[in-house]
């Protein structure tokens, strides 16, 4: 995706707070179920639904968003973490999104077709879309707010990146037109996008909120504090946002899938999960726990019995990432040393009590092209010793002092002193810990990708998927042209191999093998060293209804049936 903030896990983690939902009826309804091909369009009836319940104006949400003291923004071009983006999503909306089995589903657009050449979508907005002040949305709306998103001023993280195959996107981002020529505007209610190339995973993309449609007529009516009052086509706006404290999101009077249960969603932020968890236990709290910041590894044990408490394997890595750039973990023989001195089994089921799985791969278990096979570098003291003796290192000549930085957040710190001592006593290694605010920590891993010789040594993060597909872990993350690849690792055959496997015209089989043949060399290479893929562990109350926890977040099937607590 784009060059994004390593504190971010992706948005599919946060995204299934959109699953698909269907306007409120009076009586049972045959739901059509939109199934789309290369210049086709399939619409086809699927199973009778229930009928949604009447939305309740007296229920609200406590939502805890964990990690920060504060949110960057809200503005959808420019998401800059996840917490950001859990907001935006409740917020905006974009042409399509994601359910709840990882499908693209309709969402501002009712439908759409794809060319025969694999290059040209056509989308044709809903009929009756509006904005939540009641302003009607056109495809002219959509092809301004993807362009801005690309445009220089607006500054944005990501759009440049994720929408670098859509024809004159790169013209648009380095200042040399002010709309892209991929982007055309057929009528009031059609809009077409062209790639320069087939790209598989594109309507995918298309989930991210670089692409969400927003009120360009606000905005310039209220510059840059617009998103003190934020709205757009989701299910809810900004009532009030107390900075540095919560945000407080009203329902949006116009959303096209009709009324939802709770009258109001109060998002306090919180810095540390430690201090959520107690909120929640006294009544503070409706919802506990994310990707990030789970329910804390220590106090799962006492709460795993709990109805309240629901886990479950998420779409994202925790990693330790290092600078290819600088000594000493420009020697690949270093990177494996590090890589097999950690005892990863005992880090996942004693030091974090079970509340993750460790892992030796890039992609998450579960996740499309983890089907396929990975041979990880085993826990060996005494080869991980032998491999730091072939980079010139030993007893004689011992690897000088190096640096570990992470953010504070979650369990980090327990995972980097577990780190600090298997280094020290597998390798003899001393590794000094620094830990750094969330923003700070960013901004370094900025610092380490512009200018690597004065960036960190290595560092303890983490990615999560934006889209269900291995492009968005191998690609994204590894190609030595990525703005993603912080620690600048590069190998020319994994290069080769994934850059064939993003634009492979192929069935999804053969695609998916050619990332994992990639996948093996950075782990053989250790582009990563993948340590655990968390167990997304959050606390609901038994009271709400409506959000189900999966392993890419909390779902919302239909907002008309989410209930909460009663409305003070």
């Amino acid at each position: 995706m784009f060059r994004k903030l390593a504190v971010l896990v992706g948005l599919l983690l946060v995204l299934g707070l959109f699953g698909a939902a269907c306007a409120p009826v009076q009586a049972p309804q045959v739901v059509k179920e939109t199934v789309v091909v290369k210049e086709t369009v399939v619409v086809k009836e699927a199973a009778q639904t229930p009928v949604p319940a009447a939305a309740a104006s007296n229920q609200k949400l406590i939502w805890s968003i964990e990690g920060v003291n504060e949110l960057p923004g809200l503005d959808p071009a420019n998401p800059q973490n996840a917490q950001s983006v859990l907001a935006i999503n409740l917020i905006f909306g974009g042409l399509v999104k994601l359910d709840a089995q990882l499908n693209v589903v309709p969402d501002g657009a009712e439908s759409w077709t794809v060319s025969d050449d694999g290059k040209t979508y056509t989308f044709k907005i809903r009929e009756g879309l509006k904005f939540a002040d009641g302003t009607p949305v056109t495809a002219q709306d959509f092809a301004d707010s993807i362009n801005r998103a690309l445009q220089p001023e607006t500054a944005s993280y990501g759009a440049a990146f994720q929408l670098q195959h859509v024809v004159g996107a790169g013209d648009v981002a380095e200042g040399k037109a002010k709309e892209a020529s991929g982007i055309k505007v057929v009528d009031e209610r059609t809009l077409q996008i062209t790639t320069d190339d087939t790209v598989p995973y594109f309507l995918a993309q298309l989930t991210f909120p670089v692409t969400f449609v927003v009120p360009l007529h606000f905005i310039q009516e209220q510059g840059n504090n617009w998103t003190d009052h934020a709205f757009g086509t989701g299910p809810f706006r900004v009532k009030e946002w107390q900075h540095n404290q919560k945000l407080i999101l009203e329902p949006n009077p116009y959303y096209w899938a009709g009324p939802v249960g709770v009258s109001e969603i109060e998002l306090p932020f919180i810095q540390d999960s430690e201090t959520a968890y107690q909120l929640y236990r006294t009544g503070d709290l409706d919802i506990m726990g994310s990707q990030q910041n789970p329910v804390p590894a220590a106090r799962v044990p006492e709460v795993s019995s709990s109805p309240d408490f629901h886990q479950v394997a998420s779409f994202a890595v925790r990693y330790v990432g290092f600078n290819n750039r600088k000594a000493p973990f420009d020697n690949v023989n270093v990177r494996r040393a590090f890589a097999m001195a950690v005892d990863k089994t005992t880090l996942a089921e004693k030091v974090l009590n079970g509340a993750v799985g460790p892992t030796d791969r890039i992609l998450p278990p579960g996740f499309p092209g983890s089907q396929y096979p990975i041979q990880g570098l085993p826990f060996d003291p005494d080869m991980a010793r032998a491999e730091l003796e072939k980079a010139g290192y030993g007893p004689n000549n011992p690897l000088p002092q190096v640096t570990l930085t992470y953010g504070v957040e979650g369990d980090n710190e327990r995972v980097a002193t577990f780190l600090q001592q298997q280094w020290k006593d597998n390798l003899g290694v001393d590794v000094v810990l620094q830990p750094l605010e969330l923003a700070t920590f960013s901004k370094n891993l900025d610092t380490t990708y512009l200018t690597p010789e004065e960036g960190l040594e290595f560092y303890l993060s983490i990615w999560g998927a934006d889209y269900p597909d291995p492009q968005n872990f191998i690609s994204q993350q590894l190609r030595s042209d990525s703005p993603n690849n912080n620690g600048h690792w590069e190998d020319a055959q994994f290069d080769e191999l994934a850059k064939k496997a993003d634009t492979f015209t192929g069935s999804a089989e053969e695609r998916f093998k050619l990332y994992n043949q990639a996948e093996q060399i950075a782990v053989d290479k250790v582009g990563w060293l993948p340590l655990f893929v968390p167990r997304f562990s959050v606390l609901i109350k038994p009271y709400v209804s409506g959000i189900v926890p999966t392993g890419q977040g909390l779902i919302v099937p239909d907002w008309s049936a989410v209930r909460g607590r009663p409305a003070q």
